[in-house]
């Protein structure tokens, strides 16, 4: 395994008709890593990967995944380059099972011709077959066979958010952008996000970047923490650091949740 990082995000700058929503702002992610993005409501985390995801375009830096630049992708060809993406706003069809939301993930991983398609070749099929296969693996690691069929307009919003995820894994991603997993999950759901992400990370081996604005969330996750505040980093190192960092707790109002401030 290289000791290069899977990405690379070199002091990007984004600004909107002079408002600054980033400054100078960079980070790595080791292969097989899995490091947050916290801080503040309107810290910077959503426009930080939009420009890793190609939404936007900085002004200013430079981003690198696998060694090479990305900036300038439209976010279509970045999925392709293997960076998938678990929205906060869910991305899903609420008349289409889970199952073929989860179809619709690898659509883009779909190697057959269009006549293939049409008169439903022998590899039309066998593709089919393929996708299916790795679709209905997603389905038992994140315990969803019980909505396998179900329309996504019925389901519970924590199992929505599970469906995000799945999608997100089914573009077969080496990585995967996580924006605020856990927003809208009560205390039960929250634990079972983090569950199926130390899975991701130790057994698929997936890197990971995890963005959030509630930092006990992260803390028994990731393996480094960035923090930003409006636009700029302020503190970056491990959960530990991170925990009794003075500008993280200024920047949190006074404590990072009660007692977590605590030593």
């Amino acid at each position: 395994m290289s000791n290069d990082p899977i990405l690379k995000v070199d002091s990007i700058s984004l600004s909107f008709k002079g408002v600054r929503a980033l400054k100078e702002v960079s980070l790595s992610v080791p292969e097989k890593g899995l490091v947050a993005v916290i801080g503040p409501n309107g810290a910077g985390k959503t426009s930080l990967f939009n420009c890793i995801s190609g939404s936007y375009q900085p002004q200013e830096g430079a981003v690198h995944f696998k060694g090479e630049p990305i900036l300038g992708l439209s976010p279509d060809k970045v999925a392709g380059r293997g960076i998938s993406r678990m929205f906060q706003n869910l991305v899903l069809f609420e008349y289409m099972t889970v199952l073929q939301n989860l179809m619709l993930g690898r659509h883009h991983l779909f190697e057959t011709r269009w006549w293939d398609d049409v008169f439903r070749t022998k590899r039309s099929r066998k593709a089919e077959v393929e996708h299916r296969q790795r679709v209905e693996e997603i389905i038992d690691f994140l315990d969803l066979e019980r909505y396998r069929l179900m329309p996504i307009g019925i389901l519970p919003y924590g199992v929505l958010k599970r469906v995000e995820l799945g999608r997100a894994l089914a573009m077969k991603p080496d990585l995967l952008l996580l924006d605020e997993p856990a927003a809208g999950l009560n205390q039960e759901e929250t634990e079972d996000m983090a569950r199926y992400i130390l899975d991701i990370k130790e057994e698929l081996g997936i890197s990971q970047v995890l963005i959030e604005h509630e930092l006990p969330f992260v803390l028994d996750l990731a393996d480094e923490i960035h923090v930003l505040d409006f636009g700029e980093k302020i503190a970056q190192g491990s959960p530990a650091e991170i925990r009794k960092n003075p500008k993280v707790i200024e920047a949190y109002s006074g404590g990072i949740a009660g007692e977590e401030a605590a030593p």
